[in-house]
C-alpha cells in the first residue's frame, strides 16, 4: 500500500511540475508575441475617429444623459 501511495505521490508531481512549466513557457510565449506586435505593429492614433464621433449626437441628448447618470449616483450612494 505504501507502494501505490508514494507512486502516486510522485506522479502527482510529476503532473504538477509539467502542468507548471506550460504555464510558465505560455507566460514567456505571451509576452513575446506581445512585444512582437508592439514593435512591428504600433497602435494608430485614434484622435480623428473621435471628432467624428462626438458631431453625429445632439447635445441636449449628452445632457439628458449625464443628468441622469447625476440622480442615479446621487440616489444610490
Amino acid at each position: 500500500m505504501a507502494e501505490m501511495m508514494s507512486s502516486g505521490v510522485e506522479l502527482m508531481f510529476a503532473g504538477m511540475g509539467i502542468v507548471f512549466l506550460f504555464l510558465t513557457m505560455l507566460v514567456y510565449a505571451v509576452n513575446i508575441m506581445s512585444t512582437l506586435i508592439q514593435r512591428f505593429f504600433p497602435d494608430v492614433p485614434v484622435s480623428g475617429i473621435s471628432t467624428s464621433l462626438s458631431t453625429g449626437i445632439d447635445k441636449s441628448v449628452i445632457a439628458a444623459i449625464a443628468a441622469a447618470v447625476h440622480q442615479h449616483r446621487r440616489q444610490h450612494k
